[in-house]
C-alpha cells in the first residue's frame, strides 16, 4: 500500500532474487558441512552463505555499471532475506535493525577479504571466512578448493546468466 514510500535502490524489486537463490543452493550443499566440517548451525550456515555471496559480489565488480546494478540488487535481496529470517527467529523491531546492520557489515568484511585474497593464500582467507577457531587443515583445504571452484564457475558465467541465477 505504501510501497511508493519505501522503494529499494534498484528499479527491479526482485532483481537479485535468482542469483541469491542460486547462491543459497550453493551454501546448502552438504559438502561444506561434511567434508568441509563447517559447523552445521545457524552461524556455520550463515558463514557459508555470506562467503559465497561475497565471492559473487567480487565477481560482479568486473562488470561495470550493469554489474553494479546486480550487485546492489543482490545486496538488497540479502538484506530482505536476513530481515525476514530473523523476524521468524523472533528478533523484534527494537533490535532487528541493529542485527541486520551487523549481518551486512559481515558481508562487507567478507567481500573485502575475498577482494584482497586474489590468487594468494586461499587457505588463510577460507579459515577466516568460514571457521570460528580451530579447524582441521584437511577440512579448510577442502573448503578452499570448493571456494576456488565456485570463483571459477562465477567467472565462467556471463552477467546475463548470473542475473538469471545460472552459475556455470
Amino acid at each position: 500500500m505504501l510501497s511508493f514510500l519505501f522503494r529499494g535502490l534498484t528499479a527491479e524489486a526482485m532483481g537479485g532474487e535468482a542469483l541469491f537463490a542460486a547462491l543459497t543452493a550453493e551454501a546448502r550443499r552438504k559438502a561444506w558441512y561434511l567434508e568441509g566440517q563447517v559447523p552445521d548451525s545457524l552461524d556455520g550456515r550463515f558463514a557459508v552463505l555470506v562467503t559465497v555471496t561475497a565471492l559473487a559480489l567480487v565477481r560482479l565488480e568486473s562488470e561495470g555499471e550493469r554489474g553494479d546494478r546486480l550487485s546492489v540488487a543482490l545486496t538488497e535481496r540479502f538484506i530482505a532475506v536476513m530481515e525476514s529470517e530473523h523476524r521468524e527467529l523472533g528478533i523484534g523491531d527494537p533490535t532487528l535493525g541493529k542485527t541486520v546492520r551487523k549481518l551486512v557489515a559481515m558481508l562487507a568484511a567478507r567481500t573485502a577479504l575475498w577482494r584482497s585474497a586474489g590468487d594468494t593464500d586461499w587457505t588463510a582467507a577460507t579459515r577466516e571466512s568460514l571457521y570460528r577457531g580451530d579447524a582441521e587443515e584437511s577440512a579448510v583445504e577442502h573448503s578452499a578448493a570448493g571456494l576456488k571452484r565456485l570463483r571459477e564457475r562465477l567467472a565462467g558465467s556471463s552477467l546475463a546468466e548470473l542475473e538469471q541465477g545460472r552459475i556455470a
